[in-house]
């Protein structure tokens, strides 16, 4: 048995990963903001699922899931850290407000949640941590500069982790997709290359998951060309995103 909790399990990538783990029998404590769509999983698959309603950016609601997963089982094997936020900035209308919330959320809010899931699976068997990031940090994007420095974090965050947990045991994952199919996404009014849905995003992690990956990354070609394009000179790559800018609002 398979203990795993999973946050961000109310929508998008999260709740699809968490219909593929349920149907394969795993047993999952699902977190999320929005119990409605919880309770629907609950209901379907009532002896594989404990609720654990609650924000991540709050310490106190992070607390008491890890309370819940404490009182269940003790101990995880898999902590899937799905949860995250998007907002964009407006040319000329910086918002420190919205670097707050995005960040509060995205890194704040996934360092609540490592403290919490860690002693849990440093008791657990063949203990493995994943972490959602994104495929944005690999190249600056015009109005993206609260969201990708937010994924640029997570991203160090979780490597420099990764070292320093080798000596507990705990493999760690980063799962970096593209464009996805979510209630975020769709809020989106830029064009979305080569977008998954969120069941086909979920399939390919379920699939990959088992081996322990370091890194989870799709679709492959969108990556590759995100890399290449990050990977050019400071000017050119500054040439890149004036082409992809939108004049500001007056």
């Amino acid at each position: 048995m398979t203990r795993c909790w999973l946050t961000g399990a109310s929508s998008g990538i999260g709740a699809a990963l968490a219909r593929c783990l349920l149907e394969q029998g795993w047993q999952m404590v699902l977190s999320g903001r929005r119990r409605e769509p919880l309770e629907q999983l609950r209901e379907r698959y009532p002896t594989q699922v404990v609720l654990a309603v609650g924000d991540i950016a709050e310490r106190s609601d992070v607390a008491a899931i890890g309370q819940v997963i404490e009182d269940t089982w003790g101990a995880l094997d898999l902590a899937i850290l799905n949860a995250g936020t998007c907002e964009y900035l407006e040319p000329g209308r910086f918002d420190a407000a919205l670097v707050a919330r995005v960040m509060r959320t995205n890194l704040l809010g996934l360092a609540l949640c490592l403290e919490v899931a860690l002693p849990l699976l440093q008791r657990g068997q063949r203990p493995h941590l994943v972490v959602t990031g994104s495929s944005v940090d690999w190249l600056a994007l015009p109005r993206a500069g609260a969201y990708g420095a937010s994924k640029a974090a997570v991203r160090y965050l979780v490597e420099s982790l990764r070292i320093d947990l080798i000596s507990a045991g705990i493999d760690v994952t980063l799962v970096s997709p593209g464009f996805v199919d979510t209630p975020l996404t769709r809020r989106n009014d830029f064009p979305m290359p080569q977008i998954w849905s969120a069941e086909r995003a979920a399939t390919y992690i379920a699939r990959r998951l088992p081996r322990r990956p370091l890194a989870i990354s799709f679709p492959t070609l969108f990556i590759l060309v995100l890399r290449l394009l990050g990977a050019l000179p400071g000017r050119w790559r500054l040439k890149l995103g004036q082409r992809m800018a939108r004049p500001e609002q007056d």
